[in-house]
């Protein structure tokens, strides 16, 4: 849904959609979005309130896949709607009950800005966490990636009393960055390895280049081959 307030709308970006950019405080310093990503890939993770459970073994889930992440060359951030300061305290528990340091940084958002910026509240929330509930924030609670051109590549929403899978972003990462490099697609649940679909953007008279050996074609819309090395 989409809310206007003074002139400013507030949407979730859409696949290809250029991340919105902002300039924020975190647990590591100021950064610009965009320049901070480079010319990587980055996934923004967003959530309601410090000091939440679920949020708490989400976030030392990632700095334990943080390694994984970096091999991919993307980085990793987090957002809560609190202060930086609270972030800091947040992350002595975190380590202390998940057995991982966080080791990426983590926006502080206490104005709301990039929360309502991202389309995960409205216009109307306000332009302060003072006085705010984890049930108020619920909606911050959306995963994004982000592409090298800086355009929005994923992005899921996830309800408070679930945790994330980041197990699947890593998949999804890989099938996005496969994809990019090979011009293929992935099929359902399929995982690194497994065979892949030719992309549609690619004739066959392209394919018969990249693929002299052939491939499976039970529809003439539907070509599979081995996942390119």
């Amino acid at each position: 849904m989409t809310t206007a307030v003074e002139n400013q709308v507030y949407s979730i970006p859409r696949i290809n959609d250029i991340a919105p950019d902002f300039t924020a405080d975190t647990t590591q310093g100021k950064i610009d979005f965009h320049e901070w990503i480079g010319d990587g890939w980055a996934v923004l993770f967003s959530h309601p309130k410090d000091f939440t459970p679920v949020c708490t073994t989400e976030l030392g889930t990632m700095a334990r896949l943080q390694p994984e992440f970096a091999r991919r060359n993307t980085k990793i951030i987090g957002l809560s709607v609190d202060p930086v300061a609270e972030h800091k305290r947040w992350e002595t528990d975190i380590e202390e009950t998940q057995g991982a340091k966080v080791n990426y940084p983590m926006i502080g958002d206490p104005e709301l800005k990039i929360a309502k910026l991202y389309g995960m509240l409205p216009a109307e929330a306000g332009e302060s966490c003072q006085g705010r509930t984890a049930n108020d924030n619920a909606t911050v609670r959306t995963v994004f990636i982000v592409g090298p051109d800086k355009r929005v590549k994923l992005q899921l929403g996830y309800p408070m009393a679930t945790g994330r899978n980041f197990d699947e972003i890593l998949r999804v990462l890989d099938s996005l960055q496969l994809g990019v490099k090979h011009q293929v697609a992935t099929p359902a649940n399929w995982k690194p390895g497994d065979d892949v679909i030719i992309s549609s953007a690619v004739s066959n008279e392209e394919a018969i280049k990249k693929y002299p050996n052939g491939w499976r074609s039970p529809k003439p819309y539907l070509r599979i081959v081995a996942q390119p090395k």
